[in-house]
């Protein structure tokens, strides 16, 4: 459970420097177009009552597998885990609902495989820094769909690599095994109303996870999270 109070510090502490930073900012906020005036549209098209910045919890679960030349690490059969964490995001411009979104979050990934007739699990855990671009693309009234799109940066905080053939573990970040560096793009979609938001997305692992010399290892991730934007 460590890494999992780890997470919840690292992302206390996340959103009281942003809070922090937002308040010491001048209150003015210049006003943003009234583009109802020019599309005749109702309420749900006109962006400039959303604020320029939010907050946001999330939790849920992932289902991630390891694609390796390695056979030993070779985890392709889809593994499942947790994932917690906080984002905290930002408008771009006032003359669309464009936002930079970046957060932090542990994320249990790995996968299942089998290597001389005997069934392995890998676990790798990770402290995840996501940043990505999202569009709020409002279809009624406090709901939108909102896409984004980005990268990831994560380091590996722990994991095991379980043998079931010889009733064996060992752990999964190490010289023989796995490196701790992952990083990679993002792409997904989520729904918001009111403050309830959920979202789905695919992390597609593009560092070389594997320490041996000659082969890869790269990591792939679906998850799906609930949560709140405030």
């Amino acid at each position: 459970m460590r890494p999992i109070r780890l997470t919840l510090t690292l992302s206390l502490l996340l959103l009281a420097t942003i809070g922090t930073m937002a308040q010491s900012r001048h209150r003015y906020t210049p006003p943003r177009p009234d583009y109802s005036r020019y599309s005749g549209t109702s309420r749900r098209s006109i962006f400039a009552s959303e604020p320029d910045r939010y907050f946001g919890f999330r939790v849920g679960l992932s289902a991630s597998h390891v694609n390796s030349d390695d056979r030993y690490l070779d985890g392709g059969d889809t593994q499942t885990g947790l994932n917690i964490g906080a984002v905290a995001g930002i408008s771009l411009t006032p003359r669309a609902p464009l936002y930079l979104e970046a957060g932090i979050a542990y994320i249990e990934k790995g996968g299942k495989g089998t290597y001389e007739r005997k069934h392995f699990t890998y676990d790798l855990n990770y402290i995840e820094v996501p940043l990505v671009l999202k569009y709020r693309a409002f279809v009624a009234d406090n709901f939108s769909i909102d896409p984004f799109f980005g990268g990831y940066l994560a380091c590996g905080v722990g994991g095991k690599i379980k043998d079931f053939g010889d009733r064996k573990a060992e752990s999964a970040f190490s010289d023989d095994a796995f490196r701790r560096f992952d990083g990679g793009l993002r792409l997904g979609v989520g729904l918001s109303y009111d403050l309830l938001y959920v979202e789905a997305g695919y992390d597609f692992g593009l560092a070389n996870v594997c320490n041996d010399t000659f082969d890869t290892s790269h990591n792939g991730c679906f998850f799906a999270n609930v949560g709140v934007n405030f």
